[in-house]
């Protein structure tokens, strides 16, 4: 009877700690382990206690695939192979010594290339430069693609995004780009490569990594970083646009992917000018009804930036991609809200975001009085991502802007799902929505992850990201983010 009773209390105080988890799910993990233990009920529940791991429980709750699914998607225009090693080893391996650090806009010669990595190591800061000499070039490039431990990976935003999408079984994937013999060998064997599309060489974009302490003669790198750089013309010109556009009537996608018009950077102004008008004519041949998404990467041509905002870019497409950096960029290279702002101090301010990509839409997007198909933004910073867009146009948000931060924990940790002790939430907990007008407070709760306001017609959802602590790779995670969030996204079929 004694020992019935026991379990007895034993199981209504087992309800009883349920009863409290239930009720107050915001009490520490901890706090409920100890109690389990005190009571002497055997060992502890391990249920997604931490917020990391209910944030998690809640995304996979969340995301859930759209009604009216995209079937083939059409991938361009640049493309590459990264060769990532050593930058120290293959300096010696090419028989340089450290001397003097100075930066060159533009590398000409070995020398050059010493001077600029040696300059940049020395701050602890990523660079990218062009390379001009076509010989000397194919030659470092062959000694750091033989180099031994040297990594090849698809590379280049239009591959990884073509990449990612084609993880999906029944979606059928066209990529345009510059693709070479070792590229085709990398991709994967269900995205489509055109045969116009193929070239002999390979263009190799070479990615010179150092360790945080790592040390070179006299110097010593404060920070891990990369220092990149190519001879990249095909690229650089956007050389696949018109293959890309003309395979379109053939291949009939029902969704467009354009990156690349940041390598037109090393184009002289009248190049760029004229190539940004093509681009423009390009997508306007795209049959009407089907999206473009077009993904921004990293710039520093405030021109470029501007032309690109103005010369009929964005109202001629869709939906856009784009990072912290690219957006201060935007908004500075034209002037809108927040511009005087040199750089983001640590974690970008949300309402400083969302004020600009409501500028974005309300200035360059569709509306009554606007010829514009821009409806759509998703941005994706480190710690959170906000996909904004124009009412009436698209559904299932909350899945889409959930299923992009996931996919940045997941590929940063190189995990097939979130490992809630792997990843932590550094999200600001309360934020207002907006700064140039009255916002809202938000709190942000990991049981309900996804944050939706709105604004004089335009939706805004954010969600926090859990942030892999021990990153195993990060190139590439914005095209990843990119595409996980139009794949799950759905647009009206009137729009």
């Amino acid at each position: 009877m004694a020992l019935w009773r026991g379990s007895a209390y034993a199981g209504f105080l087992a309800l009883a700690v349920g009863c409290v988890f239930l009720l107050e799910p915001e009490l520490p993990g901890s706090a409920l382990r100890s109690l389990w233990s005190s009571l002497k009920l055997g060992p502890a529940p391990q249920g997604p206690v931490s917020p990391e791991g209910r944030l998690a429980a809640a995304w996979d709750a969340l995301i859930v695939q759209p009604v009216q699914r995209w079937r083939r998607v059409a991938v361009g225009v640049n493309a590459c192979v990264d060769v990532v090693l050593s930058g120290v080893k293959l300096l010696q391996a090419l028989g340089l010594s450290p001397g003097n650090g100075k930066d060159h806009t533009v590398l000409h010669s070995r020398n050059d290339l010493e001077e600029a990595f040696i300059h940049f190591m020395g701050k602890g800061a990523a660079a990218e430069r062009f390379f001009s000499d076509k010989e000397a070039f194919h030659d470092i490039a062959q000694v750091a693609s033989e180099f031994p431990g040297a990594q090849h990976y698809v590379g280049g935003n239009a591959a990884l995004i073509g990449q990612k999408f084609a993880a999906n079984s029944d979606l059928k994937v066209l990529l345009c780009g510059p693709v070479g013999p070792k590229l085709h060998e990398l991709l994967d064997d269900d995205v489509f490569v055109p045969p116009e599309s193929m070239q002999e060489v390979d263009e190799f974009h070479l990615i010179l990594e150092y360790q945080a302490g790592e040390e070179w003669g006299q110097l010593k790198a404060p920070h891990a970083n990369r220092f990149i750089f190519s001879h990249d013309l095909s690229n650089g010109a956007m050389n696949m646009l018109e293959v890309f556009v003309s395979s379109l009537e053939e291949f009939q996608p029902d969704l467009v992917v354009l990156s690349g018009l940041h390598m037109m950077e090393g184009q002289s102004k009248e190049l760029q000018r004229k190539r940004l008008l093509e681009v423009v004519t390009a997508i306007s041949d795209i049959p009407t009804g089907v999206p473009v998404h077009l993904e921004l990467a990293s710039m520093t041509n405030k021109e470029l930036m501007s032309s690109i905002v103005h010369q009929q870019v964005f109202p001629a497409v869709t939906s856009l991609g784009l990072n912290e950096q690219e957006l201060l960029f935007l908004t500075q290279s034209a002037s809108g809200p927040h511009s005087s702002v040199s750089s983001w101090n640590g974690i970008p301010d949300v309402g400083m975001v969302s004020d600009i990509l409501f500028w974005i839409l309300k200035e360059h997007g569709r509306s009554k009085g606007r010829a514009s198909d821009l409806t759509r933004i998703h941005f994706h910073t480190l710690v959170y991502h906000i996909l904004v867009t124009v009412d009436g146009h698209w559904a299932n948000q909350l899945a889409a802007v959930a299923a992009g931060a996931r996919v940045a924990g997941t590929q940063a940790c190189a995990t097939e799902a979130i490992d809630a002790s792997r990843v932590s939430l550094r999200a600001p907990q309360e934020f207002m929505t907006s700064h140039s007008e009255a916002g809202t407070r938000i709190m942000v709760n990991p049981n309900e992850p996804v944050v939706e306001w709105h604004r004089e017609g335009i939706s805004f959802h954010f969600t926090p990201v859990l942030v892999c602590k021990d990153p195993i790779r990060t190139v590439g995670l914005g095209d990843a983010i990119s595409a996980e969030g139009l794949f799950y996204s759905e647009m009206h079929p009137h729009s």
